[in-house]
């Protein structure tokens, strides 16, 4: 692929660096894996920038209409309280719905209103950033409500904004996908390493 994207075809690789360095730009591989493999002519640091972009932009889309769940006791302790709210908060200005649920055990069916309760001063507290779509039920054996995020010019403020602890509540890629990303950015950085360019025969 030529400067301005369109398709110049297919080319030895010699003839291929020469013409990226013609136009003082680079030679990416971009699909390794294609017959024959597909690159592009381009600088190589804008490039990576925007792929690192789309990449951005692509997980932020990604948690719109996604549903995170937070799960809530009867006697709650403050300190637990505190957490889950905060993730609650990270959750809800990303955009993501937060689908609260409260599991009563054994003796804690008896007495449904510390549940109730709960939930209710949870929803209390998520007031300034989202607005749940029902009262709270009774299902089964525990309690559930769905909040929706508010509209962000009438959301108030995320406390733990760009905190390390919102990256924390957000991250979702697994250890897995993590390596995976780590050894596709070193093939891409050495994407120009492993262009072999056969040697020019001198002329006798």
């Amino acid at each position: 692929m030529g400067t301005n994207g369109t398709q110049i075809g297919v080319m030895q690789t010699r003839e291929a660096v020469a013409l990226a360095q013609q136009h003082g730009l680079d030679l990416v591989e971009i699909a390794p894996t294609a017959k024959p493999p597909v690159c592009k002519i381009c600088d190589f640091g804008k490039y990576k920038y925007d792929e690192s972009k789309k990449k951005k932009e692509n997980k932020k889309s990604a948690h719109v209409n996604k549903t995170k769940e937070i799960q809530l006791r009867p006697r709650c302790e403050q300190h637990d309280f505190d957490f889950k709210l905060a993730r609650a908060i990270d959750f809800l200005c990303q955009e993501m719905k937060v689908k609260v649920y409260l599991r009563f055990r054994g003796r804690e069916n008896a007495h449904k209103n510390l549940g109730f309760d709960a939930v209710q001063r949870f929803l209390d507290e998520l007031e300034p950033y989202g607005k749940a779509d029902t009262k709270p039920r009774l299902a089964g054996r525990g309690i559930n409500v769905l909040i929706q995020p508010l509209p962000k010019r009438d959301r108030a403020e995320n406390p733990r904004a760009n905190s390390d602890e919102e990256q924390a509540s957000l991250e979702d890629e697994s250890p897995v996908d993590k390596e995976s990303n780590a050894k596709n950015e070193g093939d891409l950085n050495n994407a120009l390493e492993n262009l072999e360019i056969p040697e020019q025969k001198e002329k006798s």
